[in-house]
């Protein structure tokens, strides 16, 4: 976990150093820094979406992870607890209609951060290998300048709810870290080596992918994709592969 702590200190001093300066930015260099940042995550969630060896195995993750997520409402739940955290962090205003776009903002800061920091590959990859060797934060430290920089620029265009998103980065990062110290015979696909070409990884990058350019369709303004109620996925995806492997089955055929 320490890498994920150190990971969570970064989006928070960034987050904090973004609405400082969001405060002073015109809003029309706001939009402008919010549309290079949808650019910038379509461009990372293409090339990571690329990365899947089989594009069926991600298809079938998310398809299935959609229908859980859709049933739970996972997206309704996230924003709800952004708004429950709005609630106790902002001062109440008089004013109705400013009430309503500040806990807007505080909302969208807080989701669109949360999934952006934790569906990558660094996320997953980093603290897997944190929670098996806690010395080992090389990857998290990456994930971590990487974040920093982007909680600046989230945070100066949508607020102080991009700071909470740490909460939801401990708990899935840590639970990436539990995963890997319970499942590490598993994880290594019988090859003792732990990486990027791990067909686990391969697979939950490539999911991980296509959400991301989900999250860039949303900073762009295109469209309103649930992007949370996608989140099983980064579960299902690699059991797919466990179980094609159980019976036999070659995801990555010549």
């Amino acid at each position: 976990m320490s890498g994920t702590l150190l990971n969570c200190i970064a989006i928070l001093i960034g987050s904090l150093i973004g609405v400082r300066v969001g405060d002073r930015l015109p809003a029309s260099m706001r939009d402008s820094i919010m549309n290079g940042l949808g650019l910038i995550t379509l461009v990372v969630g293409m090339d990571n979406a690329l990365k899947t060896g089989n594009i069926l195995v991600p298809l079938i993750g998310l398809l299935l992870g959609t229908v859980i997520g859709e049933t739970l409402d996972l997206d309704g739940a996230l924003k709800r607890f952004g708004g429950w955290l709005q609630g106790r962090v902002e001062r109440p205003n008089a004013d109705a209609a400013t009430v309503s776009a500040s806990r807007t903002r505080f909302i969208n800061g807080f989701v669109t951060a949360s999934l952006v920091f934790c569906v990558g590959p660094l996320a997953v990859l980093g603290s897997i290998k944190n929670g098996l060797n806690p010395a080992d934060i090389q990857l998290l430290a990456i994930k971590s300048t990487l974040d920093f920089f982007a909680s600046i620029a989230f945070s100066a265009t949508l607020g102080i709810g991009v700071a909470f998103s740490i909460l939801p980065t401990i708990v899935l990062q840590g639970g990436f870290a539990l995963v890997g110290i319970a499942l590490v015979g598993v994880l290594s696909a019988g090859t003792g080596v732990l990486s990027s070409s791990n067909p686990y990884i391969r697979e939950l990058t490539g999911v991980g992918g296509v959400m991301l350019i989900g999250i860039s369709l949303v900073l762009l303004n295109l469209k309103q994709v649930k992007v949370a109620n996608f989140l099983p996925g980064l579960v299902l995806t690699p059991l797919i592969v466990l179980v094609a492997g159980l019976i036999g089955v070659n995801i990555y055929p010549l």
